[in-house]
């Protein structure tokens, strides 16, 4: 996507026509997109500055939006299941991580967390992806660079629950089956003070990676659900939204220090 805020071939565009129907989608020259409200041009919002309202071949107006993070991780390709972004936010402020931060994330999954992670960390930091599915990590690699964030991540087919080949860096950010299993390596990997952050839907997982951690010997170790609730907002009948995004996971944060001993292996 150009730095300018005029809409060029090749860009991304949010097609809007309401809250249920939105198109992120990219613009060709001398292209149509098809819809079931009729077919827009391209070439009639090439050189426009986002925002721009047109009009599809059956006199219906959408809007060109300029995409944001959350447009390209609810409209990512996907093979699995990905991590919404209320809880991405969340993990993210936990983690502590921005510009130049370095991170190893576990599974990457279709990327929406990836995605998120790159976008926080650019221009000059980078993300570490492991998963053991190469199918899931070429998919994600098709949404990363579709968001032009692919720069800033390496994705490497390889269990973390076997080890961690990076050291000294600011986060490892976990959503995968077995957390607990990565906690000595995180501890090892993690500069002092490091963050580890843990996505898991069930509290079972929750339990095991919490124990691990306290072996360890992390800190300031807390769990949080976020549940999110849209209104309904119109004069005379603002109310909350019957249908809502309830329980998605529990995400678990706690910050490295120090082996008392000074051995890595001490609670091991």
């Amino acid at each position: 996507m150009t730095n300018c805020e005029s809409i060029e071939e090749g860009d991304y565009i949010l097609l809007f026509l309401d809250r249920r129907r939105s198109y992120l989608i990219r613009v060709e020259k001398g292209a149509q997109f098809h819809t079931h409200k009729g077919f827009v041009e391209f070439d009639d919002v090439i050189g426009k500055e986002y925002g721009t309202r047109m009009k599809s071949s059956l006199g219906v107006e959408f809007a060109a939006l300029k995409p944001l993070l959350p447009d390209f991780i609810y409209k990512a390709q996907r093979k699995s299941q990905i991590t919404y972004p209320k809880d991405v936010a969340l993990m993210v402020m936990f983690s502590g991580v921005g510009p130049g931060s370095k991170i190893v994330e576990a599974g990457t999954g279709a990327g929406a967390l990836t995605t998120a992670l790159a976008s926080y960390v650019r221009p000059n930091g980078y993300v570490h992806s492991y998963d053991v599915r190469a199918e899931f990590q070429r998919v994600a690699l098709k949404n990363l660079k579709k968001a032009q964030l692919d720069e800033f991540v390496e994705v490497k087919e390889k269990d973390i629950t076997l080890g961690i080949d990076e050291t000294e860096v600011d986060a490892v950010i976990l959503d995968l089956a077995t957390p607990w299993l990565v906690v000595p390596h995180a501890h090892r990997a993690l500069k002092g003070g490091g963050s580890l952050v843990s996505f898991s839907p069930t509290i079972d997982q929750v339990v095991q990676t919490v124990e691990a951690m306290q072996i360890h010997h992390f800190v300031n170790v807390g769990t949080f659900e976020c549940i999110m609730r849209e209104m309904q907002v119109m004069r005379g009948k603002t109310r909350p939204q019957t249908l809502m995004t309830g329980h998605t996971g529990y995400i678990t944060h706690g910050r490295k220090v120090s082996y008392r001993n000074g051995s890595e292996f001490e609670s091991a």
